[in-house]
């Protein structure tokens, strides 16, 4: 176990405003921050930092924490790990004697953390043979030279080399102490079907591909000899660290830029995203010569909405690639576009003209998209009938994926006119569209929905302080049906107002438990349970228990619910005010008479888990004696309910 005096000292230095707008553009609002949220895709930012409570809370996917829980959930870590990344990034130091027990050491030498070292020494490695072997600097160096590559270009983004041979990555990092189970599924070595091993890499300049906190995850090796059954570049393959579809090449470059600028240049290659970068263009990121995803479209999003996608001059390619533009569309993104002469790309044309030339080319060039388009499949068109009723659907087919319907009703207007068509056909065929568009959308979420249902979250439930921040708590914080509501409320007060007074001896907190032990209420709920023991403890050995006590500790899931219960402002159910006859005014105003009102609530809850109980013994069959006693039993339950229902004017209907 880390001291808990450590975490503090971690959570404290970590500026979360700082962490989460490393990966989410957030603007202030008031002394909150909002923005879009990182863990699932929407149009409208629900997703809110509070700064000075050191929580965020995502109102609506639900998500919420504090900055170890971010960090935990972005970037799949564990509790101890996390802790350690801060520590790292906010240089606070880590105890030489790490206080963990043997499943969270083995938890930090599994196979995401030993990947990350094989990559690390990976990457000093190829870096090591350019800049120190002769072969590496006689070919690979002078590759990047020839490219027109400054030496300090190379050294920003860790270019590399991997030598000519057959096993010499392979026999070093053997020697090295790296298992070869380890090499073949990073993919930096393969092998034969007669089993011979050989370096993935060999022969090649090396591209490192890192993610948002600048860790290389992957590599890309570019074959320098032309020969025809060698394929151009080979690229890592999916791992624990790596997925393609969710990462753009240059993004951990670029973030803060694009930030600065509030647009980003969107590019197909490695050598692109560098060149620009020299040019002194630094808001640029590369899909890596693959279509783009949605993975990746959200990434964008967290830092821009104004994307710009370079083409080179290729009319086939072009019309290739503005197949995957819509999807930037449908995403609220505004999209425009830029093509450069025939046989140029980004690298070719800033190393022909220089960084002046470029930039002004890049300010004074790009166009909206959907005009672009239409000039281009227009003039492809020609004077065909057919051909351009086929564009027209096309065209309208991209802007009916745009979500924002005055955008839609200017580019209509725009294309009837480019297109010499009347408004209204358009309009109708974009209304036919559109339509099967939110229908087909909405068939695809309630199917995500129906795959993503579970009966029980906390089935098995069993919180430890190493337990990762399960997905399983979102459904608790936003499933009112698996806490009840008198549940749900206890944990409210006792976050929000564990250390206040209620009267001369007691805080809010100790006069809780001290009630819920004369009454002896039983509790359900594990998380609920969890969180009074721990509070019983603290106040047993005299200790402060308040609202950072809850939001710095150890166990990930408290944390979460208690950013959850800190962030959203408390709302009554509708039918609370009728059943339990409390004024919604009034309510959370006087901590002691809120405990008392939830006691209450608790103790008849009970009573009538009792009465249900008792009747479903009372049977027929029963000997008379018996018979009797349930009924007594049963009057005695009503009777003491009926009891404490008037002590809050609730009236139970029988």
């Amino acid at each position: 176990m880390i001291p808990q005096a450590k975490i503090d000292e971690i959570i404290q230095a970590a500026n979360i405003e700082q962490v989460i707008g490393d990966y989410v553009r957030l603007k202030r609002r008031g002394a909150n921050l909002t923005g879009l949220c990182p863990f699932h895709s929407e149009k409208s930012p629900s997703f809110s930092v509070s700064p000075a409570k050191g929580i965020f809370k995502c109102f609506g996917c639900g998500k919420a924490g504090n900055v170890v829980n971010f960090v935990m959930e972005h970037d799949s870590l564990g509790y101890i790990p996390a802790l350690k990344h801060l520590a790292e990034k906010f240089n606070v130091e880590w105890p030489q004697q790490e206080f963990v027990n043997v499943d969270e050491e083995r938890k930090q030498r599994d196979e995401k953390e030993s990947l990350q070292i094989l990559n690390n020494w990976a990457n000093d490695y190829f870096q090591d043979i350019l800049w120190q072997n002769e072969t590496g600097q006689a070919v690979g160096l002078s590759y990047f030279e020839n490219r027109g590559f400054r030496h300090d270009t190379i050294k920003k983004f860790n270019l590399g080399f991997s030598l000519d041979s057959w096993s010499a990555f392979f026999d070093k990092a053997i020697a090295n102490q790296f298992s070869e189970e380890l090499l073949f599924s990073s993919g930096l070595v393969k092998h034969k079907e007669d089993g011979k091993k050989f370096d993935a890499y060999r022969g090649r300049v090396i591209f490192p591909i890192h993610n948002l906190n600048g860790k290389v995850i992957a590599f890309a090796g570019r074959y320098l000899k032309k020969e025809p059954n060698s394929p151009k570049y080979v690229n890592s393959p999916e791992t624990i660290l790596y997925h393609k579809s969710n990462e753009l090449y240059g993004l951990y470059f670029a973030k803060n830029e694009i930030r600065k600028q509030d647009s980003v240049y969107l590019v197909e290659g490695y050598t692109d995203v560098i060149s620009m970068h020299q040019s002194g263009v630094e808001n640029v990121v590369a899909s890596s010569g693959t279509s783009l995803t949605e993975g990746q479209i959200r990434l964008i999003k967290r830092f821009t909405e104004n994307v710009t996608v370079l083409f080179d001059g290729d009319a086939a390619g072009i019309k290739a690639s503005i197949r995957g533009i819509d999807m930037l569309l449908e995403q609220g993104l505004n999209v425009r576009v830029l093509t450069f002469p025939d046989g140029d790309d980004p690298d070719s044309y800033s190393q022909k003209v220089g960084s002046d030339a470029f930039k002004e080319y890049l300010e004074t060039k790009r166009q909206d998209f959907i005009v672009f388009k239409v000039n281009l499949l227009l003039n492809d068109a020609g004077n065909d009938p057919i051909k351009k009723a086929t564009v027209t659907r096309d065209i309208v087919e991209s802007i009916s994926k745009i979500p924002d319907s005055i955008k839609r009703s200017v580019f209509v207007n725009e294309c009837a006119r480019l297109m010499s068509i009347d408004e209204q056909v358009l309009l109708v065929e974009l209304n036919k569209l559109r339509k099967q568009f939110l229908t087909d959308k909405d068939r695809e979420q309630q199917q995500q929905q129906r795959n993503t249902e579970s009966n029980d979250p906390f089935e098995g439930f069993e919180p430890t302080p190493e337990q990762g921040y399960a997905d399983d708590l979102q459904d608790t914080l936003n499933n009112s049906s698996i806490f009840d509501e008198q549940e749900r409320d206890l944990i409210r007060l006792i976050i929000n107002f564990a250390n206040k007074t209620v009267n001369e001896t007691e805080t809010a907190a100790s006069y809780l438990l001290r009630k819920l032990i004369e009454k002896e209420i039983e509790i359900d709920h594990p998380i609920v349970t969890l969180i009074l023991d721990e509070t019983y403890h603290v106040i047993e050995r005299g200790e402060i228990v308040d609202d950072r006590f809850f939001t710095n500790h150890q166990n990930p899931l408290i944390t979460a619910l208690a950013a959850d219960m800190l962030a959203r402002e408390y709302i009554l159910s509708p039918n609370w005010e009728k059943r339990a006859a409390v004024k919604m005014d009034s309510f959370f105003k006087d901590t002691k008479a809120d405990i008392d009102s939830a006691i209450l609530h608790l103790q008849i809850k009970y009573i009538n888990k009792l009465i249900v109980k008792n009747q479903k013994e009372l049977k027929p069959e029963l000997s008379e004696e018996d018979f009797e006693l349930h009924q007594r039993v049963h009057m005695d339950l009503t009777k003491k309910r009926n009891e404490l229902t008037k002590k809050i004017g609730t009236v139970i209907v029988k």
